[in-house]
């Protein structure tokens, strides 16, 4: 059996949002270009998920109450931050309390596998079709790039790609998740290595900052941020995975 730590999870905000998505409509796509800002200092994590509002009728001819479950909530999510003034993150969150609007959050807890790495060979193709033998990736899986010479024109050392096509032994790659597969033209030269970039297991969703109140205490204790984020949307968990 193994445990999950809470230490090492990091907490990210979005800038504001003008609707939120419906539970069925929601994907990881509609966080994909979000520019996350890390809310430091993080001290305590709040519970996080779903629970059913009760609905309990009686029925006189049964002797019993009938229960059911009604709407969904996310919860509140109560948060303590370390006071950090000068930090980018709790500048944003508190700056959120001070609105009506929802906010992309995520949160990335330390669980991610190893990287996997292999050299591969590239086709000028439309698509450019990547070849590694015995890869496990699949759609959705996330790569980079290094090579001792020249990529094919259209693939860059160094930012991560999206596998898709993922089939035996080969895959295509896009530039954003679920994107299109890259055209490669050009010419390429030297030895090309792919590497997995492992992702720790991640919650997505928005929510409504509700307050940041500063807790006070004994003279040997730190004053601390207490937030209250209403979740307000599905959650969507992104289990950890070595691309």
């Amino acid at each position: 059996m193994n445990l999950h730590p809470v230490a090492g999870s990091r907490i990210y905000i979005g800038p504001a949002v003008t609707s939120v998505p419906d539970d069925e409509d929601m994907t990881e796509a509609d966080f994909a270009s979000v520019a996350w800002t890390e809310i430091d200092g993080w001290q305590t994590m709040g519970a996080i998920g779903d629970s059913k509002t009760l609905i309990t009728e009686s029925a006189i001819n049964r002797g019993r109450d009938i229960k059911a479950g009604g709407t969904k909530n996310a919860g509140s999510m109560q948060n303590q931050f370390l006071i950090l003034p000068d930090d980018d993150g709790q500048i944003a969150l508190i700056a959120a309390e001070n609105t009506r609007h929802n906010y992309p959050f995520r949160i990335i807890h330390d669980d991610a596998p190893p990287a996997l790495s292999s050299t591969v060979t590239m086709t000028i193709a439309s698509p450019g079709v990547i070849s590694w033998a015995g890869h496990t990736l699949s759609d959705g899986d996330r790569v980079k790039f290094s090579t001792t010479g020249a990529l094919p024109t259209g693939l860059t050392a160094g930012p991560t790609y999206y596998v898709v096509n993922a089939a035996s032994g080969t895959f295509s790659v896009s530039a954003t998740p679920g994107g299109s597969a890259i055209v490669t033209t050009g010419t390429q030269s030297g030895t090309h290595t792919a590497a997995t970039v492992s992702n720790g297991s991640t919650k997505l969703f928005y929510g409504i900052v509700m307050g940041s109140p500063e807790q006070g205490g004994g003279a040997n204790t730190a004053r601390l941020v207490s937030t209250t984020i209403e979740i307000n949307s599905a959650i969507l968990r992104l289990p950890a995975a070595a691309a």
